[in-house]
C-alpha cells in the first residue's frame, strides 16, 4: 500500500466559501430576486415516480418515460401518454417500499445504431438471485431488450437478455443512470451499495466499496454493447488490463452518482452528480481512470465515516495505491445555517446545447430533489465556468406558464434530440399514486447579467 499525503480540512471548507460567495446574491427566500427566471410547461402528467428520460435517435420526437415501479411509459409528440407502455417490468423488480423508496427501474438508453437493431437497455434492481449473497436487498441488473415486431410503440418482453449483474447489498446508493458516450460505449452509474458512509455489511472493510478497484459499487462502468446480447470490455477502458481491478471501471469513488451526462458540445465532458451524506453535495467532471474521493472526502471536506457531521481536520488526498483524489467542480452543503444554496440530494443535468433558450447556451443546468423529506422543495440550479475555468452557481426561480411558483421533488432531468432540457418531477414522496409530471424548460432569463 502506497502512504498518501495528507489534505486539511480548512482548504476543503475554503473552496465551498468561494463557490457560496458567488451566489451570495441569489437568495432562497421569497424577498429577493434569484439570478434566473425559468419557465417550465407541463408536457405531461400522471406517471408514478418518474426516474429518467429517454429518446430513441429516429427523429420521431417521442419521449420515453421510466416509472420507478417497473412501467416505461411513451409521450407522443402532440403530449399525449400513450394509453400502452412501451413495456412493463414490474414482476422482475424487487418489492419497492412505498413511501420512501430508491430501488425500481431507474434508468433507460436507446442502443445508438436503434433504427437498424431496435435494440434498448434497462437498469433496475432485482430480487436476490442464486448468486446473491445472504442478507442483500437485491441485485442491480443491466438488461438489454429489442422491440416487438412490426411496432416502434411496443418492446418484446420477452426479448430480455441480462448483460450484468451486480449483488447490492442494501436499498439506498443505487445509482440508475445509462447513457451512450460519443465513443459508442454505454456507460452505467452504479452507489456504493447503501447503508452510510460505505460501512457494514456488504461494504468492503477499512476503504468502503467506492474506493475498492475490485468491486463494481461506487463506480461508472464502461461497457462496449456492440454485438448482440453481449457486453464486453472495451481495451481503452482504464484498467482493462490491471489483473487487481474490474475491467469494467471507468471511474470510481463515488457514493450515489445520480444522474451523469455527456456534454453534446465542446469536448464532450461527462458531467456527474453525485448525492453526498450528512453535509455536502458535489458535481464533478469525470476523466477515465479517476477516483472522486468517496468514502474519504465528501465534496471538497475531509470525511469521516465514523461520524460523518464531523470531518477530521486532515485526511488524505489521494487513495489507498497512491492515486490522487480529484476534487468536483462545484459543492454545496445541507440545510443547516444560513448558505445561500443548500439541498439534500443533487440531480444531475445537461448543458444546455439547444437554440430555444440563448441565455442558457453552454450553462450546466442541475438541481436538487428538494429541501426536506416533508414537502416537495426541489429546485434548479444553473452553473456557468468562469473567465478563469472555474464555476460559478446560482439558484434559479421555477415558474410555470401562468408564472406560479413550481414546487415539486426534482427527481431526473430529461434531454430532447434538439437538445432541450426537460425536469421529470412528482408531488409524492414515494413511487405510489399517478403524481408525477414531466416538464420542459420553455423560458429562461438572467435577471443579473
Amino acid at each position: 500500500m502506497v502512504k498518501s499525503n495528507r489534505i486539511e480540512k480548512q482548504r476543503g471548507f475554503a473552496c465551498i466559501i468561494f463557490i457560496l460567495a458567488t451566489v451570495a446574491f441569489c437568495g432562497c427566500n421569497g424577498g429577493i430576486e434569484k439570478p434566473w427566471t425559468l419557465t417550465a410547461t407541463l408536457v405531461a402528467g400522471g406517471f408514478t415516480s418518474p426516474t429518467s428520460l429517454a429518446v430513441p435517435p429516429d427523429g420521431s420526437g417521442r419521449l420515453f418515460v421510466t416509472e420507478q415501479t417497473g412501467a416505461v411509459k411513451i409521450i407522443d409528440p402532440s403530449g399525449a401518454v400513450l394509453s400502452e407502455p412501451f413495456i412493463d417490468i414490474s414482476g422482475s423488480l424487487a418489492q419497492l417500499a412505498q413511501s420512501y423508496d430508491e430501488s425500481g427501474l431507474l434508468g433507460m438508453a436507446f442502443d445508438p445504431a436503434f433504427n437498424q437493431n431496435g435494440r434498448f437497455y434497462l437498469f433496475y434492481t432485482a430480487p436476490p438471485g442464486s448468486e446473491t449473497p445472504d442478507g442483500y436487498h437485491s441485485t442491480i441488473r443491466i438488461s438489454e431488450f429489442t422491440v416487438a415486431a412490426g411496432s416502434q410503440d411496443r418492446a418484446d418482453g420477452s426479448s430480455e437478455i441480462v448483460l450484468l449483474e451486480v449483488p447490492n447489498p442494501q436499498s439506498n446508493h443505487n445509482g440508475g443512470q445509462l447513457a451512450f458516450g460519443p465513443d459508442g460505449y454505454l456507460y452505467i452509474g452504479i452507489g456504493d451499495g447503501g447503508n452510510a458512509n460505505d460501512v457494514g455489511p456488504g461494504h468492503t472493510e477499512t476503504i468502503g466499496n467506492a474506493q475498492d478497484l475490485t468491486n463494481l459499487l461506487g463506480k461508472i462502468l464502461r461497457l462496449d454493447v456492440s454485438e448482440p446480447g453481449k457486453a464486453v470490455t472495451p481495451e481503452t477502458n482504464p484498467f482493462a488490463s490491471d489483473p487487481s481491478a474490474r475491467p469494467e471501471i471507468y471511474a470510481y469513488g463515488l457514493r450515489n452518482p445520480w444522474r451523469f451526462s455527456f456534454d453534446r458540445g465542446g469536448t464532450n465532458q461527462l458531467f456527474c452528480g453525485d448525492v453526498g451524506q450528512n453535509l455536502f453535495e458535489e458535481i464533478s467532471i469525470v476523466t477515465p481512470g479517476g477516483n472522486y474521493g468517496w468514502n474519504i472526502r465528501e465534496g471538497f471536506s475531509c470525511f469521516n465515516p465514523e461520524n460523518a457531521t464531523d470531518p477530521p481536520d486532515t485526511c488524505e488526498s489521494t487513495g489507498y495505491l497512491g492515486e490522487p483524489l480529484i476534487d468536483p467542480i462545484l459543492a454545496y452543503p445541507h440545510p443547516n445555517g444560513d448558505a445561500e444554496i443548500a439541498g439534500r440530494s443533487v440531480t444531475g443535468g445537461y448543458v444546455y446545447r439547444g437554440t430555444a433558450l440563448p441565455q442558457l447556451s453552454e450553462s450546466y443546468v442541475f438541481g436538487d430533489w428538494a429541501t426536506s423529506f416533508s414537502q416537495p422543495s426541489g429546485f434548479v440550479l444553473v452553473a456557468e465556468q468562469t473567465a478563469d475555468e472555474t464555476w460559478s452557481v446560482a439558484t434559479a426561480s421555477l415558474h410555470d406558464t401562468l408564472g406560479r411558483d413550481l414546487r415539486l421533488f426534482l427527481l431526473s432531468f430529461g434531454e430532447d434530440e434538439s437538445g432541450e432540457i426537460y425536469l421529470l418531477t412528482s408531488r409524492s414522496l414515494g413511487p405510489s399514486g399517478p403524481a408525477g409530471e414531466v416538464y420542459k424548460i420553455t423560458g429562461a432569463l438572467k435577471n443579473n447579467p
